[in-house]
């Protein structure tokens, strides 16, 4: 059973940058492709980026494209959200999970905590 924590989020204001991180646990993570996902306040969960298995081929929601970059480590278990230009509408709790292209976002049963990254107007 796949668990997950993030971490990095924190108020920044517009334009500034982050990294989130989310370690994950109970799976052969070097076998996992992974993906990041969020959610705004009072809308749905929504796709971020996703990430292949050997570290290739990342996706991007069109929104992100260009601001944001996925990459894993396998050594760690963990994998990165680099976060940069942002704006205020990437206000949201940003989850990690292992990704899978057959899924919808309420396909899946498992999330973390999140992290939080409001991004004031």
């Amino acid at each position: 059973q796949v668990q997950t924590v993030e971490s990095g989020g924190g108020l920044v204001q517009a334009g500034g940058s982050l990294r989130l991180s989310c370690v994950v646990s109970g799976v052969t993570f070097w076998k996992s492709a992974m993906g990041w996902f969020r959610q705004a306040p009072g809308k749905e969960r929504e796709f971020v980026a996703s990430i292949c298995l050997n570290g290739g081929q990342p996706n991007y929601a069109d929104s992100v494209k260009g601001r944001f970059t996925i990459s894993k480590d396998d050594d760690k278990n963990t994998v990165y959200l680099q976060i940069t230009s942002l704006k205020p509408e990437d206000t949201a709790f940003y989850y990690c999970n292992v990704y899978s292209s057959g899924y919808y976002v309420n396909d899946y049963d498992y999330w973390g905590q999140g992290t939080q990254v409001p991004v004031p107007s």
